[in-house]
């Protein structure tokens, strides 16, 4: 069986003015888990990322920790959605971020308010009624990723190992499909997903198979303090 590992991104920059790039702490979140897979795969095969900055960053990281000199395959299949759009059709006057940010700068917990809104505003994105508000609606997105993922399991071939460094979107939608999870429940495993987590994919001729989610074992014990979500 060929094995593809789904790597979400290190922690990004949030609240900053740019959001893509790796926080220092993603740098090390992405530099632990590369001590973590060299020691449990002596070979992978290709490696392949998004387009991100986050993605290409987690990457780099990664390989060096890992002594791997791989040149990553880069894809757009596995970029994030536009969670910044998703957000102005939900809420139309944070398509100023200053309004956004002042208002968040307001709140007890700027975090946590984010990501109440960012859950509503996922939810509306996911329910379907407003698609053609969106340049990318989620019934796109999913068949997006689906369609990353056929792409390089064929470009494989039988028996391969693949690091894929994506983010939290595209691994919710790839899982959704493996487990027949319904629309309104997919985001459900997504909140959950931590930075630099795996999920490993199988495969074969009879069909591909989640074998684990959001596994992160390697910032248990002494690295527990890099486990985020955001």
């Amino acid at each position: 069986m060929g094995v593809l590992y789904l790597i979400r991104h290190g922690q990004a920059s949030f609240g900053a003015k740019d959001y893509d790039k790796l926080s220092d702490v993603g740098v090390e979140q992405a530099r632990v888990l590369g001590e973590a897979l060299r020691a449990r795969l002596p070979r992978v095969d290709a490696v392949v990322t998004g387009t991100m900055l986050r993605h290409r960053e987690t990457a780099d990281a990664c390989l060096q920790a890992m002594g791997q000199s791989l040149e990553p395959v880069r894809t757009a299949g596995f970029n994030e959605f536009d969670h910044e759009e998703v957000v102005q059709r939900h809420t139309p006057r944070y398509a100023d971020f200053a309004v956004l940010r002042e208002e968040l700068a307001a709140m007890k917990d700027p975090r946590r308010a984010y990501q109440d809104l960012f859950t509503q505003a996922v939810g509306r994105w996911v329910a379907g009624g407003h698609d053609s508000e969106y340049r990318e609606s989620w019934s796109a997105f999913k068949a997006r990723c689906l369609e990353a993922l056929s792409v390089l399991v064929a470009s494989l071939g039988p028996s391969r190992t693949a690091l894929v460094f994506t983010s939290g979107g595209p691994i919710t939608a790839i899982s959704q499909d493996l487990l027949g999870i319904p629309d309104e429940h997919a985001f459900r495993t997504n909140w959950t997903l931590a930075n630099c987590g795996i999920t490993k994919v199988i495969y074969s001729e009879r069909g591909r198979y989640l074998s684990t989610l959001n596994e992160h074992g390697h910032f248990e014990g002494e690295h527990r303090a890099l486990i985020t979500y955001r």
